[in-house]
C-alpha cells in the first residue's frame, strides 16, 4: 500500500488479496463444521470483496466453499469492503459481518481500493481502447475518440443491477390481498450473456399465487430488471426472480418463464437467426403436474 500526496492510502491487488485471505481464514474458523458457508455481499463494494474472499478459500488449510446468496436473510455471513461509521454493519447486526478494512480500528484515513481506481479516466476506458486496437481499428480516429467513454457509461446502465438490492424495491400489501393468480406477462427483458458478453433479449412472464400478501405491480418488473442488469445466463435469471418472490412474499407458488434470442447464437457460432430459448422456474403449487394453477398459467402466457 502507498500513501499518495493527498494522504489517501492506495491499496494494491496484493494488499486486498492478503486482507481477503484473513477473512477467509476467520470464516473457516467460525464455521468449522460447515463445508458450505452462505455469504451475502453488501452492494457495491462487498461484491468485489466477497469475490476475493471466495478466491482465497482455495488457500485455506481446511477445504470449504463460500456460496453467494442474494439476500442477507439466507446468509450465514455478510461481507463488505470497508466499515466506516458502522451504520451498514448495524443493519446486519444479526449476522457475522466481515470487511477488508475497519476504519474504526485503522483510524479515519481515506482508503482507495484498486477497483475504485478503475473508474477514473485511465481505467476501463483504456481497456476499451485496447479492445478497439485488437479488433483492428484505430482508437485515435475521429469517430472512435469518445467511444471508450460512451461504452463505460453504457456499462453503468447495462450492469446497474450489481448496485441494487432486491429488498430495496419490495413493497407488499395485505389490504386487498386475494388468493387468485397474479400474472405479469410479456415483460420486455434485456440482459447480457456471461459466457460471451453478448446481449440476449425477449419476453418474460411472471406469476405468483398470493398467500395473504400481494406485491405492487411494478415491483415484479423491477425485480426482473435488477437481475437482468447483470452478467447472466437465462436459466439463473428465471430462478432469481422466483427465489426473490418466495423469500419476501412467501406465496403459495411462483413462476417465471423467459423466451429470448441470444446474439451468441444468432450472430456467431451456429448463426441460427430465428432460434428462441425458453426457460422456466416454477415453485410451490406451480410444480405440481396437472395442477390447475400450472395449467392456467401456461395457457395464459401462450
Amino acid at each position: 500500500m502507498v500513501t499518495d500526496s493527498d494522504g489517501k492510502i492506495q491499496l494494491t491487488w496484493q494488499d486486498v488479496d492478503s486482507l481477503a485471505g484473513r477473512i477467509s481464514a476467520d470464516i473457516s474458523y467460525a464455521f468449522p463444521d460447515q463445508f458450505v458457508v452462505k455469504a451475502y455481499p453488501v452492494p457495491r463494494g462487498g461484491i468485489h470483496a466477497l469475490a476475493l474472499v471466495r478466491e482465497a478459500t482455495r488457500s485455506c488449510s481446511r477445504p470449504f466453499k463460500i456460496e453467494v446468496v442474494e439476500s442477507p436473510e439466507e446468509a450465514d455471513v455478510v461481507v463488505d469492503d470497508i466499515i466506516d461509521s458502522g451504520a451498514t454493519m448495524k443493519k446486519f447486526s444479526s449476522k457475522p459481518f466481515y470487511a477488508l478494512i475497519d476504519k474504526r480500528v485503522d483510524g479515519c484515513r481515506w482508503w482507495v481500493f484498486p477497483w475504485e481506481r478503475m473508474s477514473n479516466e485511465d481505467g476501463p476506458e483504456e481497456n476499451i481502447r485496447r479492445i478497439i486496437e485488437y479488433v483492428g481499428d484505430d482508437p485515435n480516429r475521429e469517430g472512435l475518440l469518445e467511444t471508450p467513454g460512451r461504452v463505460i457509461r453504457s456499462y453503468d446502465q447495462l450492469f446497474g443491477g450489481y448496485g441494487m438490492d432486491p429488498a430495496s424495491v419490495i413493497k407488499t400489501f395485505e389490504d386487498g390481498s386475494c388468493d387468485e393468480m397474479v400474472i405479469m406477462r410479456d415483460c420486455e427483458v434485456f440482459s447480457t450473456c456471461e459466457h460471451h458478453m453478448l446481449p440476449f433479449f425477449g419476453r418474460a412472464h411472471i406469476a405468483y399465487i398470493p398467500n395473504g400478501k400481494v406485491l405492487g405491480a411494478s415491483k415484479l418488473v423491477r425485480i426482473l430488471e435488477i437481475f437482468s442488469r447483470r452478467l447472466q445466463i437465462q436459466e439463473r435469471l428465471c430462478q432469481q426472480v422466483t427465489s426473490t418472490l418466495d423469500l419476501y412474499l412467501k406465496p403459495k407458488g411462483s413462476a417465471c418463464v423467459i423466451e429470448a434470442q441470444h446474439f451468441c447464437m444468432t450472430s456467431r457460432g451456429v448463426q441460427k437467426q430465428h432460434s428462441m430459448m425458453v426457460t422456466s422456474s416454477l415453485t410451490g403449487v406451480f410444480l405440481e403436474k396437472g395442477n390447475e394453477a400450472r395449467q392456467e398459467f401456461l395457457s395464459m402466457i401462450r
